[in-house]
C-alpha cells in the first residue's frame, strides 16, 4: 500500500488560516497585531526571495511588517545599533536578520543580540536553553523543527513511545528536533536516537524507526531497505540535482531530490513527506506561529 502523504503545503494553509483568525481576534478584543522586522543586509538573491515570501506571508495573516533592507557595508556597530533599536521597539514582536550576512561582520554576535523574547527563530543561546529544559519553559521552538512536530501530530501519527530515528545533528534541524521528541508532552515522549555520518551501521537504526526523520542534505541517502514497514518518514532534505525547463514559464527551475529515495519508500512507509512541497513551506509558517507567540506572551495571554 502507498504512504499517505504529509503535505507541508496542505497544512501550511491550516496553520495560517488559524494564525490568521487569532490575529484578528487580538486586534479586536486588545487593538494590537504582532509585529515583525525582517533587516536584510546586501543583495542576496535567494535571501531576498526567501524574505520577499516572509514580507508575503506576514501581510496575508495580517501582522505589521517592516522590511529593513541596509547596505552591504553596514558595520557591524552600526547593525548592532539597529538589532537595539528593534529590541526597544514596543510595536516589534520578532526580530529576524537574514543570513548570509557579509563577511565583515559576526553573524554570532548579531544573534545573540536580538532580544530572546523576540528571537522568533529560536537560535538564541537563551531560547536553545529554554529548548532543553522543556515544558512551559519554550518560548519559541526553531521553525523547521518546530514544522516537523507540527506535521506529525497533525497526520494522526502516534510519538508517545515510539522509537525516533534523526539522521543528521545540526543546530537548526538535527539537534532541536531531537530535543523536542524526547521531551514530556504531546507531540513527544518518544525514544530518540541520533545518528550521523560516523555512526555505525547507519542502516540498522534507521530500520528501527517508527517515525524517521532525515536532515542530511545527502541526495536519495536513505533507501528503501533501511525503512520499517509501515513507519513516518520526514525527509527535510532539499537537494539541487540539476535544471530542468517549465512547463508554466518556460524558464530554468532547479530539480529538486530530497534525502531519502522517495518513489521506492512510499511503497513501505505508512507515511512519508515529499519533495517539495513537505517539510519547506512548514519553515515561515511557523515564524508566524512564533511571532503570534510573542505577541501573546507580551499580553499575558500564554
Amino acid at each position: 500500500m502507498t504512504a499517505t502523504l504529509i503535505k507541508g503545503t496542505d497544512i501550511r494553509e491550516e496553520i495560517l488560516e488559524e494564525i490568521t483568525q487569532e490575529v484578528a481576534e487580538i486586534k479586536e478584543k486588545h487593538g494590537v497585531v504582532p509585529g515583525l522586522v525582517t533587516i536584510l543586509v546586501g543583495e542576496n538573491p535567494a535571501s531576498i526571495s526567501y524574505v520577499t515570501l516572509k514580507i508575503k506571508t506576514a501581510h496575508r495573516v495580517g501582522f505589521h511588517e517592516i522590511q529593513d533592507n541596509q547596505s552591504p557595508d553596514i558595520s557591524e556597530e552600526d547593525l548592532l545599533a539597529l538589532i537595539d533599536k528593534y529590541n526597544k521597539d514596543d510595536s516589534i514582536n520578532g526580530i529576524l536578520v537574514q543570513l548570509p550576512l557579509p563577511k565583515h561582520i559576526d553573524e554570532k554576535k548579531v544573534l545573540n543580540a536580538i532580544d530572546p523574547d523576540k528571537d522568533v527563530d529560536g537560535f538564541h543561546p537563551v531560547n536553545v536553553g529554554r529548548l532543553m529544559i522543556g515544558g512551559s519553559e519554550v518560548k519559541f521552538p526553531p521553525c523547521t523543527p518546530y514544522g516537523i512536530q507540527e506535521m506529525i501530530v497533525r497526520a494522526g501519527v502516534e510519538t508517545s513511545g515510539a522509537e525516533v530515528v534523526v539522521v543528521g545533528r545540526s543546530n537548526i534541524v538535527g539537534k532541536p528536533i531531537a530535543n523536542m521528541m524526547v521531551q514530556k508532552g504531546p507531540g513527544a515522549n518518544a525514544t530518540v536516537t541520533i545518528v550521523h555520518t560516523r555512526t555505525k551501521d547507519l542502516a540498522g537504526h534507521c530500520k528501527r524507526a517508527d517515525i524517521l526523520i532525515v536532515a542530511a542534505g545527502v541526495p536519495d541517502l536513505v533507501k528503501p531497505e533501511w525503512i520499517k514497514p509501515g513507519a513516518c518518514v520526514i525527509d527535510v532534505g532539499v537537494n539541487r540535482v540539476g535544471e530542468k525547463i517549465s512547463e508554466k514559464t518556460g524558464k530554468k527551475i532547479a530539480i529538486l531530490k530530497g534525502d531519502v529515495d522517495f518513489d521506492a519508500a512510499k511503497e513501505i512507509a505508512g507515511f512519508i513527506t515529499p519533495v517539495p512541497g513537505g517539510v519547506g513551506p512548514m519553515t515561515i509558517t511557523m515564524l508566524m506561529h512564533n511571532t503570534l507567540r510573542s505577541l501573546k506572551y507580551k499580553l499575558g495571554l500564554i
